[in-house]
């Protein structure tokens, strides 16, 4: 069975800022607060019109670019989200139209945090099976329109931020490149973090009630959450390097999902490995959900952090609860 490898990645961040002073005029909050809670000065909110399916395809583009191809060398897409920009369809089809591609497939996952992850799984196997040579994977968000940006909301909304991050995976020699993927889920904690309504259950999907009540804004339990991620986190990491014979000291970095700083922090010591070795961008782009990890990968590629034969491992914990990890021999 042949290899599967990232070839090209790309980000997209709306240039509008939004700092933790912009934050204080909306709600009873401090830049001390915000700081001290999650490692947050800054996040990126989408201008009014521009849905998770534009900033998708303008990582989308990028990525391409970067990975030398043109979009019609793209054989299938990979959509991760939990904003998309309508119920339904998903968003990956649009991506599909406005790169001008043929009739391939457009997948979306809904896994939340791990979404890019999880797609990544599905183009792994996908080109190591020979399936197809190119698969386009994108995480992409818009968390700015669905936040309560009252004090009610301070503690979820100060989180979250826009944006999208994309990678082109192809072929690779067997041993090189995505070496493995790790995924994990425990329902039994879904209602620790997760956005009610509008919900088929319901009938009707939304009211009036629904929204006096504010059940359209996301919910967590962020004592549990953090909890639970500080165990995950090192052990999917553990997991990934233990099914290819690594140990932590062959690590080169770590890029987890841009949840918290604290959590990022707390991974790092739980494994004994310098913070240095474990990246964040979370300061100046927030908790961008399925856009973090490849928003991340492709900074620390422009950065020079990650240069060819390191080992890499990508990881990601939340709603849901779900996990998971990546293995990347670069």
């Amino acid at each position: 069975m042949r290899g599967a490898k990232i070839i090209g990645t790309g980000k997209a961040l709306p240039p509008r800022v939004v700092t933790n002073a912009d934050l204080t005029k909306l709600m009873d909050t401090t830049e001390e607060w915000i700081v001290q809670r999650t490692g947050i000065r800054e996040r990126r909110f989408v201008d009014p019109g521009t849905g998770a399916a534009a900033l998708g395809t303008e990582a989308a583009r990028a990525a391409i670019a970067a990975a030398k191809m043109e979009p019609r060398d793209i054989d299938f897409i990979v959509f991760a989200t939990v904003s998309p920009d309508y119920f339904f369809p998903g968003c990956g089809v649009y991506v599909q139209e406005w790169l001008g591609l043929p009739t391939i497939g457009a997948l979306d996952v809904r896994t939340q945090c791990t979404g890019f992850l999880y797609g990544l799984s599905v183009a792994e196997a996908y080109v190591k099976g020979g399936f197809f040579d190119h698969v386009l994977v994108i995480g992409a968000e818009v968390h700015s329109t669905g936040l309560d940006l009252s004090t009610a909301g301070r503690d979820v909304s100060v989180i979250f931020g826009d944006g999208a991050g994309a990678a082109v995976v192809g072929p690779a020699e067997p041993g090189d490149g995505i070496l493995s993927s790790h995924m994990h889920a425990e329902g039994k904690y879904a209602k620790d973090l997760m956005l009610e309504a509008p919900a088929s259950i319901e009938h009707p999907r939304l009211s009036h009630e629904m929204l006096d009540a504010g059940r359209q804004y996301p919910k967590m339990n962020g004592r549990y959450v953090f909890t639970h991620a500080v165990r995950r986190f090192p052990e999917v990491i553990r997991e990934a390097l233990a099914a290819n014979g690594f140990s932590l000291e062959d690590l080169s970095i770590v890029i987890p999902h841009q949840a918290n700083l604290r959590i990022t922090q707390a991974v790092a010591g739980a494994l004994g490995v310098p913070v240095e070795k474990v990246f964040s961008n979370i300061e100046k782009v927030g908790n961008t959900t399925a856009a973090s990890i490849p928003i991340a990968l492709d900074e620390c590629i422009e950065q020079g952090k990650i240069r060819k034969g390191d080992l890499v491992c990508l990881a990601a914990f939340g709603s849901g609860f779900t996990w998971a990890s990546t293995l990347i021999r670069w």
